[in-house]
């Protein structure tokens, strides 16, 4: 058995796994997902960046004397659409990794 060989060619499909993955990563960066709260009345879009890119809040879920609930609605909102996202983004990645879990890969 040739190590030699052996070791080139883990290392020529470790080249091919890094360039599938940042493929995968610039195609995630154009994703999106949301999250919503209160029946709708909170919508929360996050992208694959896992930045929030917009927040949108129905009027009649801006009440004065309960701006408690308002916090909640966007929190929970908030905390779905990065969920969401991070299993598209886990799912692209085993996709790609063949469910290995590599650390910092992504």
């Amino acid at each position: 058995m040739n190590m030699k060989g052996g070791f080139g060619n883990i290392m020529k499909q470790a080249a091919q796994m890094q360039q599938k993955m940042q493929k995968v990563q610039s195609e995630l960066s154009e994703k999106t997902a949301e999250g919503t709260a209160g029946g709708g009345m909170v919508k929360v879009v996050a992208n694959g960046k896992q930045e929030i890119l917009s927040i949108t809040i129905n009027k009649e879920a801006v009440d004065p004397n309960d701006v408690e609930m308002l916090q909640d609605m966007v929190l929970e909102a908030t905390n779905q659409a990065l969920k969401n996202i991070s299993k598209q983004i886990s799912d692209a990645m085993s996709a790609v990794t063949g469910g290995m879990n590599i650390p910092g890969m992504f």
